[in-house]
């Protein structure tokens, strides 16, 4: 008998007919996945199998728009979701209304979207920070408490969709139930150790992380848009040309890097495409086409391993007049030190041409990189410093300076835009262009993670040319972890990082790299916030709203605390953080 082993996942509504979805499936033989809405609309698929797992991206149709309904798994005409006696409420796929269906020719009012967003969730406490005396010794997951709160309050704001910003999964950093799973196949004295080795430990993480009761249902039910971060794979992956050398010669790298893209085809980069879009993957029609995907799969991962220009991870989404471009800030850079580069020359012009496509198209442009583009000052000042140096500004490349410089960025984890100078320069060009385009979008905000704590970051006026009218009003948006943690010297750190000593030691450092004046200052309008916690946009045609929530523990469960809860336009629409219905 045919059981789901994993899922099911809602991964993409389309806000253009509002009539099409897309449910990811695992299930543990081959067979016929099938979803089955209440409202008559339905799809199915045959599983597809990578390394002895099956798996199935049902594209459902015929939903109606501007509705919620309730749907169900079948496997081979034998339905396995929800189970019996689900303490859930039943999941559903809620799909926006199509703009001008007003009765009386009136214009419609525009379609409220909200953006729940956040990174860096461990499934399970890693066994070196478990103490027996404490469950959960970083504090309660964000992730499992929205969960809770939305299964409990059929009153409360659900967000339209959730962006997790890396960091899905941790392949380095594996929890005691993990290990032993690890320590049954092999032996964890040999390398990589107690980390993920091939693509079957990689399902064990995704088993862990996605099984959880409160996330799975979530999941079932919040459509969600995904992009990896270093931890996916392992820590400050593709940090330099130096680290890349020295992580290839070891015996099991190779493994791990195939088997950690293969898996993120699979399990996450899959759903984030539109259902034209998986039409036009000839992977996912290889994999379709032969009893068993995984040597198509394999080797799809290793090409894009090898030549990380072969392969866009990258994407697009639209949602009405609001505009999500998903940027891989990791596979694809460019690590030659006279060359460094955060996107490959195709996926700059890939950003530039979706960021500037059809003037006036969107009231909101949202740029989705796991790692900050603005950072506190003092911390993009020192990778700057590191980067001129290891590219031998002070006494060659070849120079002590340089071997130091190399040694900071490792150990120090400087590797994020401001890490890539040019890159940097180039995406802020960009956003320039963007918010001071004659059809400028209302807001133009980065949306990232990364660096375990939140807060808010705005370019000065300065930034941008003077102009009759108002340019778009341009954020970085941070917000990590949603399940992890930040030692308190780390903390102090960060908030050192924002003052202005920090600042002033920032400039010091760019004046012995020299690296020239910033071609643009930024000061922090929010925060720095720490705890698991999720931001979320709330944004009516050109008005946005920000909310951050924090979960927290008390005598009677964890809560959403709301933290902080502002409009970002001069008029703001009703925020996630309030208990109003859809």
């Amino acid at each position: 008998m045919t059981g789901l082993r994993l899922g099911p996942l809602l991964r993409y509504v389309d806000w253009e007919t509002a009539s099409t979805a897309t449910v990811w499936v695992e299930a543990d033989r081959p067979c016929t996945a099938e979803v089955r809405c209440a409202d008559g609309a339905s799809g199915s698929s045959r599983t597809f199998a990578v390394a002895g797992h099956h798996y199935a991206l049902v594209v459902v149709t015929g939903l109606t728009p501007g509705s919620t309904t309730a749907y169900e798994v079948l496997l081979d005409d034998r339905k396995v979701w929800p189970p019996e006696e689900y303490r859930f409420p039943a999941s559903t796929i809620t799909t926006p209304p199509i703009p001008g269906d007003g009765d009386g020719g009136e214009e419609a009012e525009p379609a409220t979207v909200r953006v729940a967003f956040g990174s860096c969730r461990w499934a399970a406490p890693p066994a070196e920070s478990h103490r027996p005396s404490r469950s959960d010794p970083v504090g309660p997951d964000a992730l499992d408490t929205l969960a809770t709160r939305l299964a409990t309050d059929p009153d409360a704001v659900r967000p339209d969709v959730l962006l997790l910003l890396g960091d899905q999964v941790y392949a380095d950093e594996t929890s005691q139930a993990t290990r032993r799973k690890l320590a049954a196949r092999r032996d964890l004295n040999e390398p990589p150790g107690a980390e993920v080795a091939d693509y079957d430990e990689y399902t064990f993480l995704y088993d862990e992380s996605w099984r959880d009761p409160e996330v799975r249902w979530l999941l079932s039910t919040i459509p969600s848009c995904m992009i990896f971060d270093d931890h996916d794979v392992i820590d400050d992956w593709n940090t330099s040309a130096a680290w890349l050398a020295g992580i290839r010669a070891t015996s099991w790298w190779h493994e791990r890097i195939v088997s950690g893209l293969m898996s993120y085809w699979v399990y996450q980069h899959l759903g984030n495409l539109s259902p034209t879009e998986l039409a036009a993957d000839p992977l996912h029609t290889a994999v379709h086409a032969t009893a068993d995907g995984t040597e198509a799969v394999r080797r799809f991962a290793a090409g894009a391993a090898a030549d990380p220009t072969r392969t866009r991870w990258s994407y697009r989404r639209i949602f009405g007049r609001v505009r999500l471009l998903m940027v891989d800030s990791r596979a694809a850079r460019v690590l030659d030190e006279q060359q460094r580069s955060m996107l490959p020359a195709q996926e700059d012009e890939w950003l530039r041409d979706a960021a500037l496509a059809d003037p006036g198209s969107c009231d909101h442009l949202l740029i989705g990189t796991s790692l900050p583009w603005l950072l506190p000052p003092l911390v993009h000042d020192a990778e700057q410093w590191s980067a001129a140096l290891c590219r031998g500004e002070r006494g060659g490349p070849d120079g002590r300076w340089a071997r130091v410089g190399e040694s900071l960025r490792q150990r120090s984890d400087l590797e994020h835009w401001a890490a890539f100078p040019e890159s940097f320069g180039r995406l802020t060009d960009l956003i320039r262009e963007v918010a001071e385009g004659p059809e400028a979008p209302a807001t133009v905000c980065v949306l990232s993670g990364d660096v375990h704590h939140a807060y808010i970051a705005e370019p000065h006026a300065s930034a941008f040319a003077p102009r009759d009218t108002p340019a778009a009003r341009v954020l970085q948006l941070t917000c990590s972890p949603v399940h992890n943690s930040i030692p308190a010297p780390l903390k102090a750190g960060f908030r050192f990082a924002w003052s202005g000593a920090g600042r002033l030691l920032g400039r010091l450092l760019a004046r012995h790299g020299r690296t020239g004046p910033p071609s643009m200052r930024w000061h922090r309008t929010g925060g720095p916030w720490f705890g698991n916690q999720l931001m979320t946009l709330t944004l009516r045609g050109r008005k946005a709203a920000l909310s951050l929530v924090q979960a927290k523990s008390t005598k009677t469960g964890t809560v959403l605390e709301l933290a902080f809860d502002h409009p970002l336009t001069d008029e703001t629409p009703p925020s996630f953080g309030q208990s109003t219905k859809r």
